[in-house]
């Protein structure tokens, strides 16, 4: 049994839901600071404010479902653990996608939604345009998660 094959893999795994977990924490904080200026001038506006805050925390997600699709291949979560080294370093491959446009998307989305939180606060009525911004930057957060995704699937496909 090839246990760094192993360590690789688990490494991949926990790469993705540690970098695009720890992006979301900290994005989701810097929305929930601007939120809160708002919800002190106006607490009416808590409800759009709050939607913008969440939307960074969403890589965090995509991230856990890339280590857990991983752990599920690898073994870890029931069936046998025991991959080569090649594997394991095309599960960390495999990985990495997710694991670094998760973090840098998450921090890059968390402005764009500090900024609609901006728009909201002059502006509520142009709630559905403030959106888009942040939205826009998710698709590249979209984009890593089904990379990772086709990446994982294929790898677990391999006789190596």
């Amino acid at each position: 049994m090839d246990k760094l094959g192993i360590v690789f893999a688990l490494l991949g795994a926990a790469l993705a839901a540690l970098m695009a977990g720890a992006g979301s924490a900290v994005a989701v904080g810097m929305g929930g600071q601007a939120a809160a200026g708002v919800v002190t001038e106006d607490p009416s506006k808590f409800g759009k404010v709050l939607i913008l805050q969440l939307l960074p925390g969403t890589q965090g997600i995509y991230g856990l479902l890339i280590a857990f699709i991983t752990l599920s291949q690898i073994g870890v979560l029931g069936g046998s653990s025991d991959i080569s080294l090649t594997k394991g370093l095309l599960y960390l491959a495999a990985c990495l996608p997710m694991a670094l446009v998760g973090y840098f998307s998450a921090i890059s989305q968390a402005k764009a939604a500090v900024a609609s939180i901006g728009i909201v606060a002059k502006k509520p009525e142009q709630f559905g345009k403030s959106m888009i911004f942040p939205a826009m930057v998710e698709t590249y957060a979209i984009f890593a998660l089904l990379i990772s995704m086709l990446a994982v699937n294929g790898v677990s496909a391999l006789n190596l």
